[in-house]
């Protein structure tokens, strides 16, 4: 019991990256516009929020910047897709592309710093024997995306804003007819999701780390992406893989740090190995991710045309 509980501290740590990246990227499609940029955003957003802290010695300051640079991607990614009609999937990877390029150029000057890692914990409660160790010694980002992901849920299944944007990923020529503004609304949630992997990529370099290195995120914002799928446009299934991948990362480093004789580069693959898996498991299920998809993901709509 004494070495679980930092097992399970480490893997919501490991997943709460995954969780605020899926959740804004979940809120993307739900307004029916995939954005496959996440791994540049979080990169990108990464070193902003890095080099922010350390100029400024505010790690809050950097959580700041790294969700405005998040944002500054996703506007522009929406103004070539839902402005220009460029195509969605081509654009998302020419941004991913962008980010990796751009922090790696961005983050030159800051290779050799480090943050100090702060401790934190919830008074009274930090002090339970192994709850305390596993739940409650967090940082506060790690308790602000369980909070969002609840929002998400009440946001999509109570509030009126919640309803006409889901209607909009299933039909926004319907929604247009109604006199919703289709393009501002997905503006909207485009620049949520931004707003979100920001805080993700600023998360892996302000608290994961705590440093930067180059292409850090390491595949992050793709498993984000297929996270959504996997939890098929579900908030709190987003949570549960979101902590599950999380999971799988940590054991992989637990396996090696307790010398299994597996190659670290097939224990390192594991990840990666459990979300392509995840992918194949369900897209055997073509009707069930039919249901659960929104019906216009991916589709550009011109409001001069109607469709």
């Amino acid at each position: 019991m004494d070495g679980l509980a930092p097992l399970i501290a480490s893997a919501m740590i490991a997943g709460t990256p995954l969780m605020l990246a899926a959740l804004g990227l979940l809120i993307n499609e739900k307004s029916g516009v995939i954005n496959l940029g996440s791994e540049g955003m979080m990169l990108v957003a990464a070193i902003i929020g890095f080099a922010t802290a350390i100029e400024s010695g505010s790690p809050a300051l950097g959580f700041i910047t790294g969700a405005l640079a998040g944002m500054c991607m996703a506007g522009f990614f929406a103004w070539l897709t839902v402005w220009l009609g460029a195509n969605q999937v081509a654009t998302g990877l020419a941004l991913s592309l962008f980010g990796a390029g751009a922090s790696a150029y961005l983050g030159i000057d800051y290779s050799a710093e480090t943050l100090q890692a702060q401790p934190y914990g919830i008074p009274w409660l930090e002090d339970l024997p192994f709850f305390g160790t596993a739940l409650f010694r967090h940082h506060p980002m790690v308790y602000f995306a369980i909070a969002l992901c609840g929002l998400i849920i009440w946001f999509l299944a109570r509030t009126r804003a919640g309803l006409v944007l889901k209607a909009i990923g299933e039909s926004p020529s319907s929604a247009h007819s109604l006199g919703y503004d289709v393009r501002r609304i997905r503006l909207g949630a485009l620049l949520f999701g931004g707003a979100c992997c920001g805080l993700a990529g600023a998360f892996m370099s302000l608290v994961y780390t705590p440093m930067w290195v180059e292409g850090m995120v390491a595949g992050r914002g793709w498993i984000a992406l297929a996270l959504t799928t996997f939890a098929t446009w579900r908030p709190l299934r987003v949570l549960a893989g979101a902590y599950l991948f999380g999971g799988i990362t940590i054991l992989t480093y637990h396996m090696q740090a307790r010398g299994v004789p597996i190659a670290s580069q097939l224990l390192s693959m594991l990840p990666y190995l459990a979300t392509i898996l995840v992918l194949v498991l369900i897209s055997r299920n073509a009707n069930w991710i039919r249901l659960n998809m929104p019906a216009s993901l991916g589709k550009n709509f011109n409001p001069n045309t109607g469709g």
